[in-house]
């Protein structure tokens, strides 16, 4: 294989017998679309969708000191997630510049699996590696070990349910349990990326078209369709949730992103930009940085990532994600801007596209919040 051939999942011949259309993303060939964004889109908010995730980078830590090494390497608490719990954290440089955003299972005592996005996945395992030096633990490349699935939307925990014996009301959010669904053993995690309920399936690559084809067929009378990558990025954009290489960047510490909640400096012993990011923590405190916001169009444009946002004739930020919103009927944007800008409301805010100063509305993220 040579390295300028994409990469395929488990699940490539399947999509395009649906008539995927394909593309290449972080090195893998991946669904964009089966037929429209917006009816994929919309049947995750209204019923349920089904996504192979299979490019995202499983990462299996391991041994006595696993939770002292990702307690080490990352900034979170991993020491402190139970068993059979899932944590969002992120893995920075020693200048607090993120290098990703991460889910983190607690699969056993001494089992963790570190999910990386798929851009980021070599890198989150390089550092790992490195940062593992000398910690009785051992850190595991599983990316060819897994086939991710996941089925979002209002209708999946029934759909689920109707394959599974596992206990699916008692699966908090940010949880995993292993569990068998229409006959194949899978880790059973509650996560997704979509602003909906929904569940992401952890299972052998040799089990995915069997699986996909039963949740597809457990899916028939309620709405269920498959969706790629597009939609996901929309749903993602109405649920206000960051995307790597967009929100997130090596460029920006947790704080400057607005998460400086993740990063836990009461944890024992040093962890990988502690003294960064506790100077990047008071900075904000004293000059907070730039501030992350949504904005939504007053007319029909829009704006992509890297248009200015302008007020007064005067550059105050810039997009980072921007796409019309389906669920909305208005393009949207997140977008960093001055602090004095972006309280919701802010009048005279626009972005500039193609020269034309196009007026934005400033609101609080996210877009969009399920009614539990």
């Amino acid at each position: 294989m040579s390295s300028t051939e994409s990469r395929r999942t488990a699940l490539d011949a399947l999509h395009r017998s649906l008539g995927a259309t394909m593309t290449d993303f972080a090195g893998w060939d991946m669904p964009l679309r089966y037929g429209s964004e917006r009816d994929e889109h919309n049947a995750v908010r209204t019923k349920a969708g089904l996504f192979d995730l299979s490019h995202m980078g499983e990462i299996t830590v391991t041994g006595p000191q696993a939770a002292e090494l990702l307690n080490f390497a990352l900034v979170g608490n991993i020491a402190s997630v139970g068993v059979g719990r899932a944590r969002y954290t992120m893995i920075c440089r020693a200048d607090g510049g993120i290098l990703d955003d991460l889910i983190v299972y607690r699969l056993a005592d001494t089992e963790y699996m570190v999910v990386a996005n798929a851009s980021n996945a070599q890198v989150v395992l390089d550092a790992l590696t490195e940062r593992a030096a000398g910690f009785d633990a051992e850190v595991r490349d599983d990316r060819d070990a897994y086939a991710l699935i996941a089925v979002q939307g209002p209708q999946a925990a029934g759909i689920l349910a109707s394959l599974t014996d596992a206990d699916l009301a008692g699966l908090k959010y940010y949880a995993g349990l292993p569990g068998t669904v229409a006959g194949v053993p899978a880790l059973i995690a509650r996560t997704g990326y979509t602003g909906e309920d929904g569940f992401e399936l952890f299972v052998k690559p040799e089990h995915a078209v069997e699986l996909w084809q039963a949740l597809t067929k457990a899916g028939e009378g309620v709405g269920l369709v498959p969706c790629g990558l597009s939609c996901r990025d929309t749903l993602r954009l109405e649920a206000g949730m960051p995307l790597y290489g967009h929100e997130l960047s090596t460029s920006l510490t947790p704080f400057d992103a607005g998460l400086g909640r993740v990063v836990k400096f009461e944890k024992e012993g040093d962890f990988v930009g502690r003294a960064a990011l506790r100077e990047a923590a008071e900075n904000a405190n004293h000059e907070p940085p730039r501030v992350l916001v949504g904005l939504i169009a007053e007319g029909r444009r829009v704006p992509r990532a890297g248009y200015a946002v302008v007020a007064g004739g005067e550059v105050i930020g810039e997009v980072t994600s921007g796409a019309p919103s389906p669920t909305l009927g208005k393009p949207i944007a997140m977008a960093y801007v001055d602090p004095a800008h972006a309280t919701p409301g802010t009048k005279g805010v626009g972005v500039d596209i193609r020269g034309s100063h196009e007026p934005y509305e400033v609101v609080a993220l996210p877009f969009y919040k399920r009614q539990k």
